[in-house]
């Protein structure tokens, strides 16, 4: 990992989580890091941590002013920062836009103004958090798992795109992480995500590890691929076996 050495390194959502543990990694290796969250204090408590650079605001507009702090240029960006709703089909306009706009809308910003750059020198690298629910799907919260679907297929479209012209994409697929997100997920997070729960720290060594293999589909929890190739070769069987989980999710809240 040599080569990340001085790279010049974007964290959106580095607050605290999964986020905060990317940007000590990356700092760990020697890279210049911008720590970006839209809670200023937590942001200044890890860039101070880290000898990083603190940028908060929202993650739809840090490329400029990340750019600007680094000195001009931008080499690894983390599209890390995500939220969920916990709501169904009946969430308003307003929950879904919101989510949407988080979730996929800021990493096809970062996108668009970091390619020019990336594609004029042949390098960049394009980290995006997507979850395993954007492989598989999330009971209990209609706007994440749309969402974290529609985070995958851009980070698929970029990686199909730009591959031969030296952009660099890792879709990070973890199941439950313990982190303020996997707190909030209440019952549903409880049954679904809570007993196989990981590290933020675990999912930054999977992200270093697929960075050093060169993997599109960064998978922190061992069994992710295996449920991702079961919904794909059976879907019916897929679909009945999560159904059961809503059936137990309901029975346990009482719906």
């Amino acid at each position: 990992m040599e080569a990340l050495r001085d790279a010049r390194v974007v964290v959106t959502g580095a607050g605290g989580g999964i986020g905060a543990a990317l940007a000590r990694r990356f700092a760990a290796q020697g890279a210049r890091v911008v720590v970006n969250d839209l809670d200023e204090g937590a942001a200044k408590t890890v860039a101070d941590e880290i000898g990083g650079i603190c940028v908060p605001g929202d993650a739809s507009a840090v490329v400029e002013p990340a750019r600007a702090a680094l000195g001009g240029g931008v080499d690894v960006f983390c599209a890390n920062a995500g939220i969920g709703a916990m709501a169904g089909a009946e969430a308003e306009d307003a929950v879904w836009e919101r989510v949407w706009d988080v979730n996929v809308m800021a990493h096809v910003r970062a996108a668009r103004a970091l390619l020019p750059e990336w594609l004029e020198r042949g390098e960049g690298r394009f980290v995006a958090t997507v979850s395993a629910a954007g492989l598989l799907t999330m009971v209990g919260d209609a706007p994440y798992s749309v969402t974290k679907h529609g985070a995958l297929a851009f980070a698929e479209w970029l990686a199909v795109t730009y591959r031969h012209r030296g952009v660099r994409v890792h879709a990070v697929c973890p199941e439950g992480v313990r982190t303020d997100m996997l707190r909030a997920a209440g019952p549903a997070g409880d049954l679904v995500l809570a007993p196989n729960a990981i590290e933020p720290e675990d999912v930054a060594e999977a992200v270093f590890q697929g960075i050093a293999d060169e993997s599109f589909l960064i998978l922190p929890h061992p069994g992710t691929g295996a449920y991702y190739a079961a919904r794909a070769g059976d879907t019916e069987r897929w679909i009945g076996g999560m159904n059961r989980v809503q059936r137990r999710l309901e029975e346990g809240s009482g719906a």
